[in-house]
């Protein structure tokens, strides 16, 4: 137990640090490689967003349990492993440092000649310069919700019952990473793949710098992972055999 303001202070840092590092590596997998056109491309960002966690989950999990993502922050609360107060920090910390790595992407792309450098995705229908969610072509709003919503709480699930009493131990971050792996294979095509708040927030925001359209968007990448989320915090409530 943290019993210091200081020790509270050390996990919502590292999940500002975590988070960062999961926008770095799991945008920065769409940006510095032609984007997701291909099912290549949809592969590595998947396994970029996915390894991401799993590295974050196992140097950071035992300060604040990695979770990295707002969406999991709700689930978590929901099932009263965390104080509000606790959850609100992670929320606000996480959005910074999903804010923070996308600044350092929206660097270097800045610092490179794009029009020479073809291995940077450009603008339009799967990736842009800046990682950025947005609905596919194709894609109704409906559609869209749908997808993060679901997606989102099979993630959320996942964290649930693998971190829970009798869970998968010192396996949980490896499980949790691979679902993402999971998430994003099917996903990409649909949204870009949020199921986590804070990493639409950062992007969309330098995305309105380039004159993108993500912020109009962005609400269905905030909205729909925290039902998913809260969905998957009351089924897991409902079927969880052990007391936490």
């Amino acid at each position: 137990m943290f019993n210091s303001n200081e020790n509270f202070m050390k996990k919502y840092l590292a999940e500002m640090i975590g988070t960062m590092v999961l926008v770095l590596m799991g945008c920065g997998s769409a940006i510095f490689n032609w984007g997701v056109g291909s099912t290549a491309q949809v592969l590595t960002v998947a396994f970029g967003f996915g390894l991401s966690v799993v590295a974050m989950a196992y140097t950071i999990g035992k300060i604040s349990g990695c979770h990295i993502n707002p969406a999991i922050t709700l689930g978590v609360f929901l099932s009263k492993r965390m104080s509000g107060k606790d959850a609100g920090m992670y929320i606000v910390f996480q959005v910074i440092g999903a804010i923070i790595g996308s600044a350092i992407l929206y660097g270097i792309v800045s610092s490179i000649d794009t029009g020479s450098a073809s291995y940077i995705a450009q603008g339009g229908a799967f990736a842009t310069t800046t990682g950025a969610n947005g609905l596919q072509p194709g894609v109704s709003l409906m559609g869209g919700l749908l997808a993060e919503i679901v997606f989102t709480f099979v993630f959320v699930l996942v964290v649930l019952g693998t971190t829970s009493k009798g869970g998968a131990g010192n396996f949980a971050g490896l499980a949790i990473g691979l679902s993402l792996v999971l998430v994003h294979i099917v996903c990409i095509p649909l949204t870009g793949t949020s199921v986590n708040p804070a990493r639409s927030i950062g992007p969309a925001l330098f995305d309105a710098i380039e004159g993108g359209k993500a912020l109009s968007q962005l609400w269905i990448f905030i909205v729909a992972p925290f039902v998913g989320a809260a969905l998957a915090a009351l089924v897991w409530k409902s079927v969880d055999t052990d007391k936490e």
